[in-house]
């Protein structure tokens, strides 16, 4: 296991986040949910990036707050509040990571930035916000690390630089021993790409699924007053008051599609799955 999170537990003021979590070999694992939810705290606590309040955070089998450098070697990390002094170029950039990292693999590094149209000489801080999560994410993945941790990694970027970055995520699990963990505001892209979700709210995981199974089992059905009042409930998780009658959210899409022709049976998708448990009532 190369990331996992214990009963993890972090106070600031009125927010406690509580929260396990584990991420495998060969994964790619997504957390999901909306703003101050604590996705960002789950990141910082597995790197070892803050002190925490309870449980145990681990990362390549070790207490994050015990990780040296070599450890740190096989991590690469993109967070959206942190990263190089923006006065540097490529080319500085270059110099910092062949001093840091024995495994830095300068000559694929810099041709994937002149593939990604990175100019060397250019400071970062006069990149496009697309240029600087082009050269955030392959600046993470240029010494082999074993492990991503990407905090909204593409966020506020167009749909050709995310799907270029995301053939890059996809090729870094090329190596079965590597793992991504991943948040995203965007789900059409943890659909295409994770294992597995977690959906986190007010700092608790309420949900964990297989992306597979989300997609080919969950399922929002529509029905009106008269035909929520005599459908089956035994397979209904979550229901949700609508003008029409209910929404109503279930895992077991193919039996309401082979039983009950006459109601709309709509594919679940994440962001279907997260709106009926964030915003609906559990009916079990």
């Amino acid at each position: 296991m190369l990331v996992q999170l214990d009963n993890m537990r972090k106070c600031y003021g009125n927010f406690n986040l509580d929260c396990s979590i584990e991420l495998n070999e060969g994964r790619i694992t997504g957390i999901v949910g909306p703003n101050g939810a604590g996705k960002s705290t789950i990141f910082k606590a597995a790197l070892g990036l803050i002190k925490t309040d309870g449980g145990s955070a681990k990362i390549l089998g070790k207490d994050s707050r015990k990780l040296v450098a070599a450890d740190r070697s096989q991590i690469g990390v993109v967070l959206a509040e942190s990263g190089f002094n923006g006065m540097l170029t490529i080319n500085d950039i270059t110099t910092v990571m062949e001093s840091m990292y024995k495994t830095f693999d300068k000559k694929t590094y810099l041709e994937k930035c002149e593939s990604f149209g990175l100019e060397r000489n250019k400071k970062i801080n006069d990149f496009s916000t697309g240029m600087k999560a082009k050269f955030k994410l392959l600046t993470a993945m240029s010494y082999g690390a074993k492990v991503l941790v990407l905090d909204e990694p593409m966020i506020g970027l167009d749909s050709v630089v995310r799907s270029e970055l995301l053939d890059e995520i996809r090729a870094f699990m090329d190596k079965e021993d590597r793992a991504i963990l991943i948040s995203s505001h965007i789900s059409s892209d943890l659909e295409g790409l994770c294992d597995d979700l977690y959906f986190i709210k007010d700092g608790k995981i309420f949900f964990h699924e297989d992306t597979d199974v989300i997609l080919a089992d969950y399922a929002v059905l529509k029905v009106s007053e008269e035909q929520y009042a005599d459908i089956d409930k035994t397979h209904i998780l979550y229901r949700k008051k609508e003008p029409f009658g209910y929404s109503l959210l279930t895992k077991e899409r193919q039996y309401y599609a082979d039983n009950y022709r006459g109601i709309a049976v709509e594919r679940g998708s994440i962001d279907d799955v997260e709106l009926m448990m964030v915003k609906g009532e559990k009916c079990y």
